[in-house]
């Protein structure tokens, strides 16, 4: 077996059932206690990563990793915060900017408006347990809740803007899950390196009441952060049972 595996097995299972967070030896230090290059103690680290058991943090160095289980489902709100937290997470969100906009062509055939309609453009960064995870855009038309800027200022919840202020019921009406090579600006927001896949989640939520599209989103998420599961359900018909 080549070194660098051996020394990823080694210490795999050291740090197997270690808090989250918690610190791994830098590449010096891995160099010196296995007694081999600098270049054997990088890829023992970057097979870790691969594995998604350590998570690199640039300036900060390598920690144990912890990964949540991201369920997506239609008889779930769709809100970053309560699946986070329903996960065992602490979700948090910082706002980059909104800005009213036309809506693009996609989006609004997406929510059943003409393109162009005013719409909020919300662009998020998203964090589990104070880690960086994700990076996405909303669109939500104007009309749906007119002063959106002002309640994502004082709540951090697309979610629970929606529902207190727009009085309405979100829930998910269509989504795609897949794993993509990120464009140069979210390799930067997500400060991952070009050939690593990161998830990309596309939504759309509708008012459980009246079927109004209410939001689409696009959110890119870490894969060393989450594991995304998509649960369906059926109901089968008597006739479907004959």
């Amino acid at each position: 077996m080549t070194r660098y595996l051996e020394i990823a097995d080694r210490l795999a299972a050291e740090l197997d059932g270690s808090a989250p967070g918690t610190r791994v030896a830098s590449e010096p230090e891995l160099a010196s206690r296995f007694g081999v290059g600098r270049a054997a103690a990088r890829s023992a680290l970057q097979e870790l990563e691969r594995r998604l058991l350590v998570r690199r943090v640039q300036g900060a160095g390598t920690f144990v990793n912890s990964r949540i289980d991201y369920v997506i489902s239609g008889s779930r709100p769709p809100s970053w915060h309560t699946t986070v937290e329903a996960a065992g997470g602490t979700p948090r969100t910082v706002l980059k900017s909104v800005d009213r906009v036309g809506l693009p062509e996609a989006e609004a055939a997406r929510l059943g408006r003409q393109p162009g309609t005013p719409a909020h453009h919300v662009v998020r960064t998203r964090y589990i347990n104070s880690l960086l995870t994700g990076w996405g855009e909303e669109w939500i038309p104007v009309d749906v809740v007119p002063d959106l800027d002002l309640g994502l200022h004082a709540v951090d919840s697309v979610d629970l803007v929606l529902r207190q202020m727009g009085r309405v019921s979100p829930v998910r009406a269509w989504c795609r899950v897949s794993l993509e090579l990120p464009p140069p600006r979210v390799l930067r927001e997500l400060e991952v390196e070009p050939s690593t896949p990161v998830y990309l989640i596309e939504s759309l939520s509708k008012d459980e009441t009246t079927g109004a599209g209410l939001m689409c989103s696009g959110a890119w998420t870490r894969a060393d952060a989450v594991r995304v599961i998509v649960e369906m359900s059926e109901t089968i018909t008597h006739e479907e049972e004959r």
